[in-house]
């Protein structure tokens, strides 16, 4: 058999596996009902990313941006060939999640790979960094812990973690059983050229069992930082956990800092902000619009807005679940916030 011969058999039979365990993903997730999901082929993906080459994001996954059918598309590739199931997870979550307008749309995927690879709508600025801001190539930041990078404007920021609330209460709340995302940190959401935020990446993602609060997980999972300390103390995952990790990123989004400083300058950023000010905890350049030419009233509003958004984000974080609000509670006063602004 010839060389040739044996790169048909081989992607044949890693699309009958991934095809295999993707039916299974969709029965267990989706009841076996799913938007349709477009195939493509090993050899349009290779043609469209020079086999993989150069990455332009590695934030876990690797991420390419190509041009399928003269369209800018974002293609990712989880880790290694383990996480395969992992992979087909995230399609059968995402392509039911993609209707949302704040959920990166996924396109279509390739099961010729002994990783799956996702196909998905361009997102012009990427993911976020781990200080919140625009990823700048090595996602470093300051020796403070501030962003070394693109920042975001107050409303900006706003308004991204109201359209993530959304995407996340979406997730809670329609379907038959509540999905719960377990990895909610800035990496997850991308922004579009209109500075719209995508929420993505549901590979880690967990069902709850109708009738209940939460599930034992075998394994722990998330990021450093951003993970519940009540599912770290009892393995139970409930949408408490998401809830927690979304303060967390509220918390990034405000400070512009990360939520786990590699500088060593605080412990980590829940600490940080308990134990300073508000006006220290603010990120500078939140400050700097404050006085940045406009008037006395504009002032007292934005003050009220970043005043509001931090005691939501210390309630988001209460070590306690059952102190935190619910997700759809957090977006309606997110949303309520962001009328103030625009008022």
């Amino acid at each position: 058999m010839g060389k040739k011969q044996k790169e048909v058999k081989e992607r044949e039979s890693l699309m009958l596996r991934n095809g295999s365990m993707l039916l299974e993903e969709l029965i267990s997730f989706c009841n076996g009902k799913c938007n349709p999901i477009r195939s493509f082929s090993a050899k349009q993906l290779l043609e469209a990313t020079n086999n993989f080459q150069s990455p332009l994001y590695k934030v876990n996954d690797r991420w390419y941006r190509a041009s399928l059918n003269n369209h800018s598309v974002l293609i990712k590739i989880h880790g290694p060939p383990t996480f395969a199931e992992r992979t087909c997870q995230d399609i059968a979550i995402t392509s039911q999640m993609s209707n949302h307008g704040r959920v990166l749309k996924l396109l279509g995927c390739c099961l010729e790979f002994p990783t799956p690879a996702m196909v998905y709508e361009d997102a012009e600025y990427g993911p976020l960094n781990s200080c919140g801001g625009v990823v700048p190539d090595d996602d470093s930041c300051d020796d403070d812990g501030t962003i070394n990078g693109s920042s975001l404007s107050w409303n900006t920021r706003l308004k991204t973690a109201k359209d993530i609330a959304n995407a996340l209460t979406y997730l809670h709340t329609a379907f038959s059983r509540p999905i719960v995302h377990c990895n909610v940190n800035p990496s997850k959401v991308f922004l579009t050229n209109n500075l719209v935020a995508k929420l993505s990446d549901f590979s880690l993602s967990v069902s709850i069992p109708e009738g209940k609060k939460g599930v034992h997980l075998d394994d722990l999972w998330g990021t450093p930082g951003f993970t519940d300390p009540e599912l770290l103390s009892t393995s139970f995952v409930t949408e408490k956990s998401d809830v927690y990790s979304f303060g967390v990123f509220l918390l990034v989004l405000l400070t512009g800092k990360a939520a786990i400083d590699r500088h060593k300058l605080y412990l980590n950023l829940t600490e940080f902000v308990k134990e300073n000010p508000w006006d220290e905890i603010v990120d500078p350049k939140v400050l700097e619009e404050e006085a940045a030419g406009i008037n006395e009233e504009r002032k007292l509003k934005l003050h009220l807005e970043v005043q509001a958004f931090l005691n939501l984000a210390k309630r988001c974080t209460q070590i306690k679940g059952e102190d935190r609000p619910v997700m759809i509670d957090v977006a309606k006063e997110l949303a309520q916030i962001q009328i103030s602004t625009a008022a």
